[in-house]
């Protein structure tokens, strides 16, 4: 097929835009009372030049901190990004599960799919934005999760 005849697919609506970057499928896992624990996935889209996640938080949670997962043989180790995440200029950071993810600790009581969860995201240049993830449920974790945006 000729590329000129090809569709292409629709871009992804941003849920928020803060100067040169743009918030895509902000989405959290739904969570157990028992565990007070959830993940916070995204893409940030940086139309501009570098800039760096510095903290987040929630209004429903104690805390939420930046992790990176780290592979060791057949284990995964979570570490919090005590400076942050880059967001590189001209390009996108996935946050996803078993990569780059927000981690949302003390929650006030459980997230339930469907409902919304206010996160302010504050960057080192662009400033802060308040974006409402979408609570999904957590699903498998596999290829499509995994190599998706």
């Amino acid at each position: 097929m000729l590329k000129w005849l090809r569709r292409s697919e629709p871009k992804d609506v941003p849920a928020a835009t803060l100067g040169p970057l743009q918030i895509v499928k902000p989405w959290a896992r739904s969570s157990s009372s028992e565990s007070g624990v959830a993940g916070g996935y995204m893409t940030v889209v940086n139309d501009g030049e570098t800039d760096r996640l510095v903290s987040v938080s929630c209004p429903a949670a104690a805390s939420v901190e930046i992790h990176a997962i780290r592979v060791k043989g057949p284990v995964l180790e979570m570490r919090p990004m005590e400076a942050g995440l880059v967001i590189p200029p001209a390009n996108q950071q996935i946050l996803k599960p078993r990569g780059y993810h927000l981690l949302i600790r003390g929650l006030a009581s459980p997230l339930s799919v469907g409902s919304k969860l206010p996160v302010t995201l504050v960057f080192e240049k662009a400033g802060s934005v308040t974006v409402d993830f979408a609570v999904e449920a957590p699903g498998t974790v596999g290829h499509a999760t995994l190599s998706s945006s």
